[in-house]
């Protein structure tokens, strides 16, 4: 069987899903490669910065391992903003629901608020950014929040730092091996994600 037969799913056979199955398997054991494709791209979108958006995810990752994070907040920071190129308007969700299956729940928090965590670093600290329609204050609706400070310490110390055309970053194949270390785990593996409590749809 080369294509089911099938037009519509109620009337697909129980070995032509047998034979989905065992290729969409196959096709999830790739993820890493398409990770690592679009974080290429990322070299070639969201002009106006000094440095392109893949070496801020470079540089940030690069900032996290020499702050001795673990290799979860790594990939975090390495892939945070994969969602720029479509979906601008909440890209830090995109972002977290692609590496959620993968790792435990605060990182995929993280990843998911940075964005809205990442407003209190535009400009000075009396810029308020209204003309450009930012909110500076928002995070603050999470200031109760267990990972407020997790995330507050990725978008200071990481994600805003790394705009630096003079930064040391490591390159992508340095965070190759990571990349499919992480992205080749079983999906929603529970030694990995465990429970997660939050709703992130």
């Amino acid at each position: 069987m080369d294509k089911v037969n099938f037009k519509r799913m109620d009337e697909g056979t129980p070995e032509e899903y047998q034979f989905l199955h065992k290729r969409e398997v196959e096709f999830t054991k790739n993820v890493s490669e398409r990770i690592i494709l679009a974080l290429k791209n990322l070299d070639n979108s969201l002009p106006g910065y000094r440095i392109s958006r893949l070496e801020h995810s470079l540089q940030s990752a690069t900032r996290a391992e020499a702050d001795g994070a673990d290799k979860e907040l790594i990939i975090g920071a390495l892939i945070h903003d994969l969602g720029d190129e479509l979906a601008p308007a909440n890209h830090s969700q995109l972002a977290a629901t692609i590496i959620r299956p993968y790792v435990r729940e605060e990182v995929t928090w993280i990843i998911s608020m940075h964005g809205l965590f990442q407003m209190f670093y535009f400009g000075p600290e009396d810029y308020q950014g209204e003309e450009i329609g930012i909110n500076k204050s928002l995070r603050e609706n999470y200031k109760h929040h267990k990972w407020f400070d997790s995330c507050d310490r990725f978008c200071r110390d990481w994600d805003q730092m790394s705009f630096d055309p003079n930064y040391p970053s490591k390159t992508l194949e340095y965070f190759e091996p990571l990349i499919n270390e992480i992205f080749s785990r079983k999906p929603f593996d529970p030694q990995y994600v465990g429970n997660p409590e939050f709703d992130y749809n």
